[in-house]
Parts: structure tokens; C-alpha cells; sequence
């Protein structure tokens, strides 16, 4: 077989062409390999002057383009980016062997210009940093550290600067002083920083899914600039959207919560304010559905786990009222103890009952509530450890339905001694407590019901779980017996007026109220 001239050098050009791409190919394996031992030691330095650790590395690579030779000759490698690969990345803070390392990394990889690795300030383009876990150990267990030796750390690390980072699926874990007590952690699914120069806040944006309630939050903000000596003092600043969250997850409550707000503070101590709306906020004991909104402050402290409500204003329906506590978090628990103060001074009666309870709300009202909330730790649901102490108070109270209603008018007829005046209609009532609720059982110590012409006051329990009633007390009416009847029995009562007329009553009746709720059962005490 024989060849033309114009397929000889058709064929020798390719058969070049060839050499040189593996003559390029070879070259960049081997300048690669040549880097690797001088970028890791860069590497290692700034991270452990950086962050004050001892570094651990098991593997780190450069991967140079086929071009890079050429570059080299004539450009000294500008223009080239470079990928720097590594795995299994573990800083620890001063060496700190009994404590979890500051900083865990699965994978990374970084891009920077060639011509770049040898300048005194290094530029590095892009960090992807995958599988990543920071732990911060409380500041009693962090190690002193002299201002001298952050000063030079700070100076030297400052010889780096990284334009963007990319962090994918990260853990940030805030450990107590308190060893009995849970780590406190946030998952980071994705996460943007973006450098706006040397020792200054960089800019990040972040996307996550909490864990519970489930829901999508987006944060944009700052972070930064490091502070090594003390980790938890970093700062950190920054605005969220809180998207879809199913409270449903919950024992007792159900609806989607939307929030928004603002937060600053440090990694260990963070005060975030925002607003928070459930348009479909509900019990899942009664299932009505009423509009929740909340305007809110908190301190959530990283280092023992606590969260401190500043006074939250809510408006529940057409409803007000103001909540502020603490969720404490201690001894081991996963669960949290819930201690919180609320305040309903003009509250909308119809609305609580809404919530509260099935159906449509049987009385209208203004409820004055003050009570403190208390859920322990303990294990079970809400409702079966949930304490309330508190004192409530409805004015202008009327019964919705209208059976009730005609039982009401007609008592306070015949406290007034009118039993016939049909003009005394839709009198309005006032009732007043002090209560206890403890293992789904509340007790009234006193228990306070007025309309004109008569007073009742009672005390005892309702068992909520068991639907059970059982309260003893008495019924006062300004009226003398026989002025509560009309015709022959007004006189065949005349006699006992005296008997009855005590404790500055006209009328003074010991009474009792037991059953259940759906069929309560009045009478007289013997």
C-alpha cells in the first residue's frame, strides 16, 4: 500500500499532533505531581494558622490542565486553574485530643490560577466542601490563648483569601458545659460565602430543611471574619424565610407556619426577631382552625442549649396576648422543659373556646388570663404533663345557645325576686377563678359565677381525660325563697324564709355539680 504525498503529511501532522497531546499530557502529570507536596504544605499552614489546630490530612492532589506546560513556558502559568482535590480533612483545636475535632471534612476541592501558588497573597477562586461537621466545645473547654500568638496566626493566615465557598450537607454542633446535656445542632444542606476582602464578614447565603417541624428555610447574611482564638464568638448576622412548616408533627396542634425575621449574635449566643403567622393554627382535639400570628424576640444560647423568650405579642383570632419564658434544655433529655408565662388581659372568649373545644363556641365574652405554663421533660404526650397555675376572669359573659341562655335569665329572675318579669332577658354573667391543671386534671380552689340576683361559688376538679365533674359549693340569691316562686308557692315558702336567709343571703343553698360535661347533673349538697 502506498501513501500520497498529501496523506504523508496528513498523517505525519496527526501522528505530531499526537506526541505533543501526550508529551502535554504526560507533562502536566508530572508537574501535578511536582505541586502536590508544595500546595499541601500551604494547605496545612494556612488551616492550622488559620484556625489554631493541629491538622489532619489523608489525602490532597492537583489536577493541572493538558495546556499547562505551554503556559508555563511562556506565561509562567497564568491564566491556568488548577483543581485541588482532598479527603478526610480534621482540624483540632490545639491539638485537643479529648475533645471532637473543631473541624471534619469528607471531601473538598478548590480551584486557583497557577501562576497564583507561588504570590505572596494567595487567591484561591473556589471552595466546595462537602460531608462537612464543626463542633463547638464550650468556652470553659476551649484552651487560652495568648494575644501574641492570634496576632501572628491572624497576620500569616491573612496571606489567603478565599472568593467563594460552597459547603454541601454540613453539621454545625454547639456542645454544652454541661456534658449530661445534648449537643445542640443545625443541619446546613447548602450554603454560599462569598468574600468581600482580608479580615471582614463574608457574605453567605444558605438553604436547609429543618428537621422539626419540617420546612424550607432560606437565609442570606454575613459571617465572620474568624475568630480563632474563640470560635463562638464569630459573628454571624443575617434574615430568614421559614416556608411550609407542618406543625402536625407535634402531639396536640396542627397547622403551616410561615416566618420571617432578622437574627445577630455569635456562633455560641444568637438574638433572632421576626414574625410568624398559622393561618390554620388548631388543636387536634377539636380541629376548629383559627389564625395565629405572633410578633417575637428570642436568645437562643449555644452554649448550655437554652432558648429565652422575650415577650412575644400574639393575636390569636381577633384575641391578644403576650407569652415570655424559657426552654431549657438539661440532663441528658432529649426532650426540653417549657416554662412560660402568658397574659390575656382583653381576650376574645369565642376565640379560645373555638380553639379549645368541638364545635361552635357556646358563650361570648372578655376573658382576663394570667397563668404560668410548665412542661417537664418527661416522656408521653403534651397533655399528660402539661402544668398550668393561673386566674381567669370573663366579663359580660352570655350564652350563645339559647337553652342556656333562658336557664340564666330565668335564675336571675328568680334571684332578683321577679320570677315573671320577662323584661329582665339576656343578662349578661361574670365568672372568676383560680386554677391548677396537673396530670390532665384541673382543680378550682375557687370558682365564681354572677349574674344579677345570684352568686355561685364552687370548687373542685375536672378530670379532662376521664371527662369527669365534681364540684360542691354554694348558691346565694339576693332574693328570700318565697320570692323566687309566684302563686301559693310564694306562701307554702313564706315560712322558710328564715331557714334559708343566711351568711347575708337572702337565699343561701349548698349545691353540687357532678357528671360529665356532656350531661352535667346540678343538685343540692346534703
Amino acid at each position: 500500500m502506498t501513501f500520497s504525498r498529501k496523506q504523508k503529511w496528513f498523517l505525519g501532522i496527526t501522528v505530531a499532533a499526537l506526541v505533543v497531546m501526550i508529551g502535554l499530557f504526560t507533562a502536566a502529570v508530572i508537574i501535578g505531581r511536582r505541586f502536590d507536596p508544595y500546595v499541601r504544605d500551604q494547605a496545612i499552614t494556612y488551616l492550622r494558622e488559620r484556625f489554631d489546630s493541629t491538622v489532619e490530612l489523608e489525602s490532597l492532589r492537583i489536577r493541572v490542565p493538558t495546556v499547562a506546560p505551554l503556559r508555563l513556558m511562556f506565561g509562567a502559568g497564568q491564566g491556568t486553574i488548577v483543581q485541588i482535590e482532598g479527603e478526610n480533612l480534621s482540624l483540632r483545636h490545639r491539638g485537643r485530643t479529648d475533645l471532637p475535632p473543631m473541624f471534619i471534612l469528607k471531601r473538598f476541592t478548590a480551584k486557583m490560577d497557577l501562576g497564583n501558588v507561588f504570590a505572596d497573597l494567595k487567591v484561591v477562586s473556589e471552595v466546595n466542601l462537602d460531608g462537612m461537621e464543626i463542633n463547638l466545645p464550650p468556652k470553659g473547654d476551649r484552651p487560652d490563648l495568648s494575644a501574641g500568638d492570634s496576632a501572628k496566626n491572624d497576620e500569616q493566615a491573612s496571606h489567603v483569601i478565599i472568593e467563594t465557598v460552597l459547603v454541601h450537607d454540613a453539621k454545625l454542633i454547639l456542645h454544652p458545659r454541661d456534658k449530661r446535656k445534648q449537643p445542640l445542632q443545625f443541619d446546613l444542606h447548602d450554603v454560599r460565602l462569598e468574600s468581600a476582602g482580608k479580615d471582614v464578614a463574608m457574605k453567605y447565603e444558605a438553604l436547609l430543611t429543618n428537621a422539626k417541624p419540617p420546612g424550607e428555610i432560606h437565609s442570606t447574611g454575613t459571617f465572620g471574619p474568624w475568630v480563632a482564638d474563640e470560635p463562638g464568638d464569630t459573628p454571624l448576622a443575617g434574615s430568614y424565610l421559614f416556608e411550609n412548616a407542618d406543625l402536625s408533627v407535634f402531639n396536640g396542634i396542627a397547622g403551616i407556619l410561615k416566618s420571617t425575621g432578622d437574627f445577630k449574635g455569635t456562633l455560641d449566643s444568637i438574638i433572632a426577631k421576626g414574625q410568624a403567622t398559622v393561618p390554620d393554627f388548631r388543636l387536634k382535639r377539636s380541629d376548629n382552625a383559627v389564625p395565629l400570628q405572633t410578633t417575637f424576640e428570642v436568645l437562643v444560647d449555644g452554649t448550655n442549649g437554652n432558648t429565652e423568650l422575650k415577650p412575644i405579642i400574639a393575636r390569636l383570632g381577633s384575641t391578644n396576648f403576650k407569652t415570655s419564658g424559657v426552654v431549657v434544655k438539661h440532663d441528658g433529655d432529649t426532650h426540653r422543659t417549657i416554662s412560660l408565662r402568658a397574659s390575656m388581659p382583653m381576650g376574645h372568649l369565642p376565640d379560645v373556646l373555638k380553639l379549645a373545644m368541638n364545635g361552635p363556641p357556646f358563650m361570648e365574652g372578655t376573658l382576663n388570663l394570667q397563668t404560668e405554663i410548665d412542661i417537664p421533660p418527661l416522656s408521653g404526650k403534651v397533655k399528660e404533663k402539661l402544668l398550668l397555675d393561673g386566674t381567669f376572669e370573663v366579663t359580660n359573659g352570655k350564652f350563645l345557645k339559647s337553652t342556656i341562655q333562658d336557664q340564666i335569665d330565668g335564675l336571675s329572675r328568680r334571684g332578683q325576686g321577679q320570677p315573671k318579669n320577662e323584661a329582665i332577658d339576656e343578662v349578661v354573667s361574670r365568672m372568676s377563678g383560680a386554677f391548677h391543671l396537673e396530670n390532665e386534671a384541673i382543680s378550682f380552689e375557687r370558682l365564681a359565677f354572677a349574674i344579677p340576683g345570684a352568686v355561685v361559688n364552687i370548687s373542685g376538679t375536672y378530670n379532662t381525660g376521664e371527662d369527669s365533674l365534681n364540684f360542691h359549693g354554694a348558691l346565694m340569691l339576693d332574693a328570700r325563697a318565697s320570692q323566687t316562686m309566684s302563686g301559693w308557692k310564694r306562701w307554702v315558702l313564706k315560712p322558710l324564709d328564715q331557714i334559708f336567709a343566711k351568711n347575708g343571703a337572702g337565699t343561701y343553698l349548698k349545691i353540687k355539680v357532678v357528671g360529665t360535661t356532656k350531661q352535667p347533673q346540678f343538685g343540692l349538697d346534703r
